[in-house]
């Protein structure tokens, strides 16, 4: 609702838009989202009261009535030290956490992890297809989003003869890091994220004109939060006044997978997805895997486990209902 609230502001009342304080930063929990939105309303009500459009009004309106609901002020006061800020999308976040699962064609759930929502889906991979392999399938084909389509999960289906059935992001595929580890690319946000969970706030496109040198990809990170992060050592000079990590863009590291992609299986494959995210959407919406019933990492893997395992009960059930008829 901020969100809508910051927008209409912009588009009618854009000097106002310097009083916005700062956004909480991807760490943030509910309670700097809260905090955020009061200093908000604080900030721009008398500006929007007196000469607000009609729609900035009632937007304004509407924060305060959540802000002052009783059901908001209960969930402020639980503290999960667990959840993190994930992103869907570059401005569309989340406060939670993630599960990442892998199923058989048949909809049957044969890994699952869960990780703070900060984590990238691409570093789960190896993981889910070797839990897979534990519970007895033979994984020959993996079929997943541009998340799964960087170098070391290329390198590694390839060494176990797993053909990955994975699109290319045009930065994934052509992008090498600087030598520093524990930067991943998120590609909701489309931005790469230290190994603190902290999202680049900006990048730029450099074109080097020396010969044989390549394009590359800038990254930039907030400098405030690497003063005071625990990971600096090593990562960020005491110094530095900015941070950044490069991405060089190379035309032939995904070649074998760019050729891969362009046949007529992998086309004809990648249109199996769909049932990924439908497995997915009956995880959350029928089954209310969508909140956390509890705090913490533990409460909410228990409850991801016993949920994978009564849809993977009715899914046997009706494979085998549909067998007998």
């Amino acid at each position: 609702m901020t969100k809508e609230l910051r927008k209409e502001i912009y588009r009618t009342q854009f000097e106002l838009s310097e009083r916005f304080p700062d956004k909480p930063g991807e760490t943030a929990d509910l309670s700097d989202e809260i905090d955020y939105s009061k200093q908000l309303i604080e900030r721009v009500k008398y500006s929007v009261d007196e000469f607000g459009t009609e729609k900035s009004k009632k937007l304004l309106s509407k924060v305060k009535g959540l802000l002052e609901n009783d059901k908001i002020k209960k969930i402020q006061s639980i503290a999960d030290e667990d959840a993190k800020l994930g992103y869907k999308s570059e401005n569309n976040s989340f406060f939670g956490y993630k599960s990442h699962i892998a199923m058989t064609e048949e909809r049957i759930i044969t890994g699952l992890e869960v990780t703070t929502g900060e984590a990238p889906d691409g570093s789960e991979l190896v993981n889910l297809i070797e839990q897979s392999s534990e519970n007895g399938i033979t994984v020959e084909e993996v079929i997943g989003d541009t998340a799964y389509s960087g170098k070391d999960n290329l390198e590694y289906a390839k060494e176990n003869g797993i053909a990955l059935i994975s699109k290319l992001n045009p930065i994934i595929s052509n992008g090498r890091g600087q030598k520093q580890e524990g930067f991943e690319y998120n590609k909701d946000a489309d931005m790469y994220q230290c190994p603190a969970g902290h999202l680049a706030v900006k990048k730029a496109y450099s074109k080097r004109s020396k010969e044989g040198k390549n394009d590359r990809i800038k990254y930039y990170f907030d400098i405030e939060k690497c003063k005071y992060c625990s990971m600096r050592d090593g990562c960020c000079k005491d110094n530095a006044k900015m941070k950044t990590y490069n991405v060089t863009i190379l035309s032939e590291t995904h070649a074998a997978q760019k050729e891969f992609q362009e046949s007529e299986h992998f086309k004809e494959r990648t249109r199996e997805r769909y049932k990924i995210e439908a497995k997915n959407a009956e995880l959350k919406q029928v089954h209310g895997l969508e909140k956390a019933d509890s705090v913490g990492l533990f409460s909410m893997r228990l409850q991801s486990y016993f949920t994978a395992f009564v849809t993977n009960i009715k899914r046997i059930v009706k494979l085998t209902e549909a067998k007998t008829v």
